[in-house]
C-alpha cells in the first residue's frame, strides 16, 4: 500500500505522523469493512448498508468480539488487528461526536433554549457545566 515515494529518503528520520495516522485511518476502515462488511447481511447490521463510517466500525468490532453481534458462516473471528483498527478510529469518531454535539448545542441557543434546558438535556446539573461544556467543545473544534 505505501510507496517509495511515501518513505522518507532517509531511514533516519521519523515519519510524518499525520500521514501515518490517516494511512492507518483509512486502513482501519478497509480492513473491517472488508472482513466483517463484506456482505449485504453484514451491512444490514449498519446504519448505512453501503458505507462503513468510523463509528460503525468501531461499534461492529465491538459487538462482535463482545457476543453482541453473531459471526456469519465463513466470517473470520474478530482478531486482535481488528481491535487496533477500531481503536485507530476512535479519535476521528470522537471528533465527529464533538463536532455534532457543539453544532446541535449552538443549534439549541440559536433556538432559544436556556442552558438550563440543555445542562438538562446533557444530562448536566447545572447551566454552568453546560456552558462549560460548550466552551471546551468549541475550543476543540473550532466552533465558534
Amino acid at each position: 500500500m505505501s510507496t517509495e515515494a511515501d518513505q522518507p529518503s532517509d531511514p533516519f528520520t521519523p515519519p510524518d505522523p499525520g500521514k501515518a495516522r490517516a494511512h492507518r485511518v483509512y486502513a482501519s476502515l478497509f480492513r473491517i469493512a472488508e472482513r466483517h462488511a463484506a456482505t449485504g447481511e453484514q451491512r444490514a447490521r449498519q446504519v448505512h448498508p453501503d458505507v462503513l463510517g468510523p463509528h460503525e466500525a468501531i461499534r461492529l468490532v465491538s459487538l462482535l468480539a463482545g457476543g453482541g453481534a453473531l459471526l456469519e458462516d465463513g466470517e473470520p473471528e474478530v482478531d486482535n488487528a481488528d481491535i487496533t483498527a477500531a481503536l485507530t478510529l476512535i479519535p476521528l469518531a470522537r471528533g465527529e461526536m464533538d463536532q455534532l454535539e457543539a453544532s446541535l448545542l449552538l443549534m439549541a441557543r440559536g433556538r432559544g433554549l436556556t442552558w438550563q434546558e440543555i445542562a438538562f438535556g446533557l444530562g448536566l446539573g447545572t447551566s454552568q457545566a453546560a456552558r462549560q461544556r460548550y466552551e471546551r467543545l468549541a475550543g476543540r473544534v473550532g466552533a465558534e
